[in-house]
């Protein structure tokens, strides 16, 4: 999945500030901290204290994330 979001960084480098730029950027981050987060789980000796600290910053950057994605999403009437 990591490509497609190299491809739609490219694709929105007219507009370094867009909300779909961070967006994806977050997104990015994200998926690495999660990849960084599973290294860790198996490695030993295990830093849980580094592990926690990840985990709360992914956390937030979820939190973010879907702050953005509502901002981004036109409210529909149901």
């Amino acid at each position: 999945m990591l490509p497609r979001f190299v491809f739609l960084l490219r694709l929105l480098d007219s507009n370094l500030h867009s909300p779909e730029r961070h967006l994806i950027e977050l997104r990015i981050e994200h998926a690495d901290l999660d990849a960084m987060i599973d290294r860790l789980s198996q490695a030993l000796p295990l830093d849980e204290l580094l592990i926690r600290r990840l985990k709360k910053r992914r956390l937030i950057l979820r939190d973010e994330i879907t702050r953005l994605e509502r901002s981004l999403t036109p409210n529909e009437p149901a």
